[in-house]
């Protein structure tokens, strides 16, 4: 289970500090919650029930930077499937940055990638959805990585590049 101080991912809201566990009572209901503050952005505040194991599945514990590292590898490894149905894509979409699978986000990432450098070849854009997608999947898995290996973006950006072209030597 988690401890008051832990760090965490939670859902599609990043890195977060648990800073305690308070009990509150809502709609005449007192309940237990975890406390938990955004690292990036300390002026918000998540309460997750503790008995509610939904939303307590969506608290997962940090990387390491070797299972970090190995996220990077995968990316020159990992296929790139473009879903052509754009209702069928948002929705996958929307389902990977809910649950917040590493190897979904990377997978995303990667695809998203790969279309946009395609589409800009030809003169035209991303769709603004694709993009949005884009943006809260790196904000999501970088973040992480950020924290872990306590670089920030640009030297995040710099060493996984370093690493994919070491991996491809």
């Amino acid at each position: 289970m988690f401890n008051i101080n832990d760090v965490i991912v939670y859902g599609s809201n990043g890195v977060c500090k648990i800073e305690g566990i308070e009990n509150k009572e809502l709609m005449g209901t007192k309940k237990q919650y975890f406390v938990l503050k955004p690292i990036k952005n300390n002026a918000s505040t998540y309460f997750v029930p503790t008995e509610n194991n939904r939303l307590l599945a969506k608290m997962k514990n940090l990387l390491s930077k070797e299972e970090i590292n190995e996220l990077i590898d995968s990316m020159v490894k990992e296929k790139a499937n473009w879903i052509t149905n754009e209702s069928e894509r948002k929705e996958k979409y929307r389902n990977i940055i809910s649950d917040g699978n590493r190897l979904e986000l990377v997978k995303m990432i990667k695809s998203i990638f790969i279309q946009k450098k395609e589409r800009e070849a030809s003169g035209k854009r991303l769709h603004a959805s694709d993009e949005r997608f884009f943006r809260d999947a790196e904000r999501l898995l970088y973040g992480e990585f950020e924290y872990v290996l306590n670089l920030n973006e640009d030297q995040l950006m710099t060493y996984i590049f370093n690493r994919i072209e070491n991996s491809n030597k």
